[in-house]
């Protein structure tokens, strides 16, 4: 039987990093960790955990047994930088199995994520009616790679929270090889704590960006986000699969697919996202 995060006590470092206290009615304060950025910018997926994370308090003191992000879709305007956030939470809806809320993160008085979620409670042992997804092949934990960085600089509170290994197969750019595929493909598992829901909306964005292995350079800022939580993970490392379809203009979209240790398909995610190649 899978987790339930709403009842789990462990905390570690992405549990902290994600914390928010409540300052009033739907609203919210958070502190946004300098290891959680990718050159100064916070990952997209880390940010829509915390607004997730503020939304699930403002559902249950308005009385919805809806601890579980579901849907959320944000919209990125701009970067907040590591320091203090406020989150504003509003709940649009209660219903008897899903609540609607939009939430915005803003820093300083500027708005920096706007968010619409919906959140509900998924059942543990639900099984699909119906799927036509497999899960992605990837070698055993011990066979892919890992150590592989991004921003070496500022990934020491993610190393403390999670690992990420790489397919070998699809790790050439940290080898100075790009396959010109467009993906990535590993695992992910975090320390001190089982994947739940609100990890999956990290996990979710928590890969290198698939341009990389096409030979893009520099940031790749997320313009939008959206993420289904389609199942309770069991306990176990993740396997993810993160890739490009089309890359124009300057833009570029990213799928990203996490599968759990029952192979499960426990979130899908789609992005836009901005690139630059030299």
């Amino acid at each position: 039987m899978a987790a339930d995060p709403a009842t789990s006590t462990e905390e570690n470092a992405f549990d902290a990093a994600t914390a928010v206290q409540r300052s009033a009615e739907g609203r919210y304060t958070g502190d946004i960790h300098p290891g959680w950025t990718h050159g100064g910018k916070p990952n997209g997926g880390y940010l829509l955990a915390i607004l997730a994370r503020a939304a699930a308090d403002a559902v249950a003191a308005a009385g919805a047994d809806h601890p579980h992000p579901l849907v959320a879709t944000s919209t990125y305007l701009s970067a907040p930088d590591p320091g203090i956030v406020d989150v504003e939470i509003d709940v649009l809806r209660v219903g008897r199995s899903a609540s609607q809320l939009r939430g915005r993160l803003s820093q300083d008085g500027k708005p920096c994520v706007e968010s619409v979620l919906t959140l509900a409670r998924l059942d543990p042992d639900a099984e699909p009616r119906f799927h036509d997804v497999e899960p992605v092949p990837v070698p055993p934990w011990e066979e892919c790679e890992g150590g592989f960085r991004t921003t070496p600089e500022v990934e020491g509170a993610m190393d403390g929270a999670l690992e990420r290994r790489l397919d070998p197969a699809t790790s050439g750019f940290f080898r100075g090889e790009p396959t010109g595929r467009g993906e990535f493909r590993g695992w992910l598992r975090f320390h001190g704590r089982e994947p739940d829901p609100l990890a999956l909306l990290f996990v979710a964005d928590g890969f290198p960006p698939a341009t990389l292995d096409l030979g893009s350079t520099g940031w790749v800022p997320t313009l939008e986000l959206t993420v289904y939580v389609r199942a309770l993970p069991e306990p176990g490392p993740l396997r993810v699969r993160q890739y490009t379809r089309l890359v124009q203009q300057g833009f570029f979209d990213e799928v990203c697919e996490i599968w759990d240790s029952r192979d499960r398909l426990v979130a899908q995610a789609t992005q836009l996202a901005g690139v630059r190649f030299p």
